[in-house]
């Protein structure tokens, strides 16, 4: 790798270091001749697919943030002989305590409002969705094009997962239901297409040393601003800070409480497809109450 790193940038690296935390790729800093710091990505050569949908994923979200938002740059990407590889610019994360996260989490939260409102205004005429699929984690996630919201999150989030449970001896007690319930459930939701995170969980986000914040890892399209902020609350969720500083920006409208478990769904199934355990019966208690709710 560090051959096609100099290659590519034309400035030799001299430290490579492994990090942990991530569950999908290799990370590494690089350390250059000319003193800057990488942030790098390497998997399989298979794997580039993934790289090429999460770099357009950061570009487009670098379109809408604000300057206090962050937004990994990437610098390089391709085929490094057998590994994909894709180089980030380096940020510097910071604790995630004290009065002093706190203030970064509410500026964090009034970024994403901020990101969200931008993009609002550059929404495509085709509605909701995305021109290509790209992947939640390292699982394939349909996009396409959907007028109605509430039919693509039934179409392009919820029916593909609930497919796969069925085909992996998995399948779903009152999955068919569910769908025909969606479309209805969210009829009357008329909300602004958005570029959303679509990751949104407390793992890919942080608080930098320069007082800024920054989001990565993403999986957007154009949808409904509140899934970005339903998963917020999943997986131990962001710090109230957090919630406070978007509202400051863009208060969230009526009934959105009554929406997270539905947006959270999908993250609930998607866990179960890539990591089985006791996520597939989250998911499906889940869906159980969200029948008995049906209202």
């Amino acid at each position: 790798m560090q051959a096609w790193v100099e290659q590519q940038l034309g400035c030799a690296v001299v430290a490579q270091t492994p990090l942990g935390g991530g569950c999908i790729h290799q990370a590494w800093r690089l350390e250059l001749a000319d003193g800057r710091s990488l942030f790098a990505k390497t998997n399989a050569a298979a794997a580039l697919p993934m790289f090429e949908a999460e770099l357009s994923g950061l570009q487009q979200l670098a379109q809408h943030a604000p300057a206090a938002l962050v937004i990994p740059e990437p610098l390089a990407w391709g085929v490094a002989g057998d590994l994909a590889v894709l180089l980030l610019s380096w940020l510097q994360l910071a604790g995630s305590a004290g009065a002093a996260a706190e203030s970064g989490w509410f500026q964090c939260g009034q970024g994403l409002a901020q990101l969200h409102r931008s993009s609002a205004g550059s929404a495509p005429a085709q509605g909701y969705g995305a021109a290509a699929d790209n992947f939640i984690g390292s699982a394939p996630q349909p996009n396409g094009w959907r007028s109605d919201w509430g039919v693509f999150f039934a179409e392009c989030r919820l029916a593909p997962q609930l497919a796969w449970a069925a085909r992996r001896g998995e399948p779903l007690r009152g999955a068919r239901e569910l769908l025909e319930l969606v479309p209805l459930r969210l009829s009357g939701r008329h909300c602004e297409p958005v570029l959303v995170h679509g990751d949104l969980w407390r793992g890919n986000a942080g608080l930098l040393t320069n007082g800024c914040s920054t989001i990565f890892d993403p999986a957007c399209y154009w949808g409904d601003r509140e899934v970005d902020m339903a998963m917020a609350q999943l997986f131990g969720g962001f710090p109230k800070a957090f919630f406070s500083g978007y509202v400051d920006v863009w208060p969230v409208e009526p009934g959105a409480k009554a929406r997270v478990a539905l947006y959270n769904l999908y993250h609930l199934l998607n866990h179960a497809s890539l990591f089985g355990g006791g996520w597939g019966r989250q998911a499906q208690a889940s869906i159980d109450q969200l029948l008995i709710n049906r209202s």
